[in-house]
């Protein structure tokens, strides 16, 4: 297996990818709690299954190849066939690097290969000595915010309205770059 950087793609790899979404029995639920002129938010899990399953499309891949030609994203090769990737979009106006896109082919994940995909994104990061990685996941990717967290990512910020669905709120982390 090899790990390097991202280049243009040209057709959809995802296609054969397998199951792409995520499936869980634990969410974070996100209540507002508002006094007076002021608001807070709380996270807690909740004990809740839930599934999400999505598809990318060639108007996706179309929206990531404009990101990848900044050159900060990555693919993992297994006999030079992509079976994963962290597409990154580098953004000077608050210098940090923001993980648009990370997905494994379904056969190859829990073989820390998200772990490494992390690793190389924040040694970018660090070479293009910027403040912070970032990234937003749903409230109900527990498995996936989990795997942020042990990574070292904190919740840093939410969105209730980002997405149609309500039951879903956009929470964003990020991690500390010390250079």
């Amino acid at each position: 297996m090899e790990i390097k950087k991202l280049e243009k793609l040209t057709f959809n790899p995802t296609i054969n990818w397998g199951f792409n979404g995520y499936e869980t029995d634990k969410i974070f639920t996100v209540s507002t709690i508002k006094m007076g002129k002021s608001f807070e938010f709380s996270l807690r899990e909740k004990k809740q299954y839930y599934q999400k399953i999505w598809e990318t499309n060639t108007e996706d891949i179309n929206d990531l190849n404009e990101i990848i030609e900044q050159g900060n994203s990555f693919g993992v090769f297994e006999n030079d066939e992509l079976i994963g990737w962290a597409i990154c979009d580098f953004r000077l106006w608050n210098n940090s690097l923001f993980i648009e896109n990370i997905l494994i082919y379904e056969k190859f994940r829990r073989q820390n290969i998200g772990r490494l995909l992390i690793k190389y994104v924040n040694r970018k990061a660090r070479e293009l000595q910027c403040r912070m990685v970032e990234l937003e996941v749903q409230n109900t990717n527990y498995p996936a915010i989990q795997f942020y967290q042990k990574a070292g990512f904190s919740i840093t910020g939410i969105n209730t309205k980002l997405y149609k669905d309500s039951s879903e709120t956009a929470l964003f982390m990020s991690f500390q770059i010390f250079i």
